[in-house]
């Protein structure tokens, strides 16, 4: 993290402090829903690439000694 995102993610926490201690755990719970959120795009976006790529072929089957065997060449 550079210093100027040091400094720019101190001040979010002085920010954050200042508040209601109510309306931190309401941050805190937006955040993390946001968060879970992302990671849910993030999972779909991952499922709709590989579905693709097996469509077009570009996934190899196997079992983990394949892949161990293929590893060791």
């Amino acid at each position: 993290m550079s210093s100027q995102q040091t400094a720019i993610f101190q001040k979010a926490i002085d920010v954050v402090e200042s508040l209601p201690e109510y309306q931190q755990e309401d941050l805190i719970d937006i955040i993390r829903h946001r968060l879970i959120d992302h990671s849910r795009e993030l999972l779909v976006k991952n499922i709709r690439e590989a579905r693709e790529e097996y469509a077009q072929g570009k996934v190899k089957r196997g079992t983990v000694d394949d892949l161990m065997r293929k590893l060791s060449k």
